[in-house]
């Protein structure tokens, strides 16, 4: 695909919000979720606030002691692909820019935590009900959860958009043979 110009300004103004946004919580949450562990409600049992540390990657997935190297070179190769998909996007795709751009900035936010400190990612959101509760998550993490929603149906209509314009045009070009006579 030819390159473009996909809306650098957008890209880079999302990437870089999401970065410092991530940054300043986990801050926060460093500083005032102290001890770690200790859930605090901000919505009653629904919403609390819970410092942890995560070595491994999402839904604990985890490689023992080489996790932490293992997951900073897949966010390295995730974000060369993600880069490429940058820059073969289309200029005024502002959807599909935005969610590479949320994507983006997540990974390079939990590659910042997990380049800075061994022990691991911090996380702090803790959402459930009772002990029914999803992992404990931080802002890195919703961006990378919306974008990556986000770019899968942007890439799916793309995908869906060519195959219904590929058949009509092969039609148009390649007569039936049967036709011919």
């Amino acid at each position: 695909m030819a390159r473009s110009n996909p809306n650098p300004r957008l890209f880079f103004g999302v990437v870089a919000s999401v970065v410092l946004a991530d940054a300043y919580t986990k801050i926060a949450a460093v500083e005032r979720l102290v001890p770690s562990r200790v859930p605090r409600e901000v919505l009653g049992e629904t919403l609390r606030f819970t410092l942890v540390y995560n070595s491994g990657a999402a839904f604990g997935l985890h490689f023992g002691p080489w996790s932490r190297w293992i997951f900073t070179a897949l966010t390295f190769g995730a974000l060369a692909v993600l880069w490429e998909l940058h820059r073969s996007t289309r200029a005024g795709d502002r959807v599909r820019t935005l969610a590479l751009a949320l994507v983006t900035g997540g990974a390079v936010g939990n590659l910042v935590d997990r380049l800075k400190s061994g022990r691991g990612v911090v996380d702090f959101i803790d959402v459930g009900v009772g002990g029914m509760r999803w992992p404990t998550f931080n802002v890195a993490d919703m961006a990378v959860s919306c974008g990556a929603v986000l770019l899968a149906i942007v890439l799916w209509r793309e995908d869906t958009a060519a195959r219904g314009t590929a058949p009509a045009a092969a039609e148009a070009s390649d007569p039936d043979p049967a036709v011919q006579g």
